[in-house]
């Protein structure tokens, strides 16, 4: 076990969503800052969206723990349920129905109207106290359009000052395209916020490795070469969940050479182990040759531009008919058309070339 060979008082690497871990780089702190200025004002519908591994589901708990006392919060990590399932699931988690209650028969008998009207009920009582209510379901991309149109009815409890519900909807980037299809327009009208994250860059790689070992307490000091930080940034990608594999395998094998400075040939080896594709050379590729079809299609641009220019003199000429010879007089032979020279034509080139 690395973590006893390194002195870690836990696994710095692990896959769980551990909010400690939570490494704040730009695009995680934006994200962060603008779900909560969200749910403060009270609004309705709010979305993250990221890649798979980008940490949305830590963000999800790193937020849990930064609400007030007084915002009562139901998270719903399931979306393949129907929509009075998803409702007893919030029901249960805002504490309105105990879990012993949740088991017997006449929840589980409920209509979908008396979920609602239950819920509605309890949304009602928070307005005493000037609580609110913030229901989060991760995968969102996952949910049913039925469940939206439903989800989309439910925010519709209000008062005339404020939401009494606020939903938040995380899931891929695909969610996005799910909320932008036509039977989904008023939904999409409706979400206030769609913040989205962002893959590490270099920089942040190194300093996001640094404060997972940092987080796990190392009593002996582990190091990651320069090079070895390039290798990691190339095959991760930048994100965070493939970057947890590849260190995590890394100090394994530095554990076994019995080593504190993780080497390049030990992020290859860990690579190796994990079989994964170089992900920055393969997402170079597609643009270098859009770059190169943009080439050559103002190359080709320039090409029929000149030919025009320079055709169209010549046809003139030929087009031109000689003069008729008189009789007994020696022909007269044409003076040729000057051609004008052709202009020196610039064609702005795209400006990713």
């Amino acid at each position: 076990m690395y973590e006893e060979f390194y002195g870690f008082l836990q696994p710095p690497f692990t896959l769980a969503p551990d909010p400690r871990f939570l490494y704040r780089s730009e695009s995680h702190e934006d994200a962060i800052t603008q779900l909560l200025q969200a749910i403060r004002r009270r609004e309705g519908f709010i979305v993250l969206a990221g890649d798979i591994g980008t940490g949305k589901t830590t963000i999800c708990r790193a937020l849990l723990q930064k609400l007030e006392p007084t915002t009562f919060t139901a998270l719903i990590l399931n979306p393949f349920l129907s929509i009075d399932e998803l409702l007893r699931e919030a029901l249960l988690d805002f504490g309105v129905v105990s879990r012993e209650a949740g088991r017997s028969g006449k929840l589980l008998s409920a209509s979908t109207h008396q979920l609602i009207t239950t819920l509605h009920e309890f949304l009602l009582s928070l307005i005493t106290i000037r609580g609110s209510a913030v229901l989060i379901i991760d995968e969102a991309q996952h949910l049913s359009p039925e469940v939206l149109e439903q989800l989309r009815v439910i925010s519709n409890l209000e008062t005339n000052e404020a939401k009494l519900l606020q939903i938040v909807l995380i899931g891929q980037l695909d969610l996005l395209d799910v909320l932008a299809a036509t039977p989904m327009r008023q939904l999409d009208q409706r979400i206030s916020l769609r913040a989205r994250l962002k893959p590490l860059t270099r920089g942040e790689v190194a300093a996001y490795i640094a404060h997972r070992l940092t987080i796990a307490n190392g009593t002996s000091k582990v190091t990651f070469e320069p090079e070895a930080l390039d290798i990691v940034n190339a095959f991760s990608g930048g994100v965070p969940r493939i970057i947890n594999l590849i260190c995590d395998r890394a100090l394994m094998a530095g554990a076994e050479r019995g080593v504190s400075s993780i080497t390049p040939d030990i992020i290859r080896a860990a690579v190796a182990r994990l079989d994964l594709k170089q992900l920055q050379a393969t997402d170079a590729a597609p643009s270098v040759g859009r770059r190169l079809r943009l080439a050559a299609a103002g190359a080709a641009i320039i090409m029929v531009v000149a030919s025009v220019l320079l055709l169209g003199p010549i046809r003139r000429l030929i087009d031109t008919p000689l003069p008729a010879v008189p009789s007994g007089r020696a022909p007269v032979v044409p003076q040729p058309i000057p051609v004008p020279p052709v202009p020196n034509v610039t064609i702005p080139l795209p400006p990713e070339l």
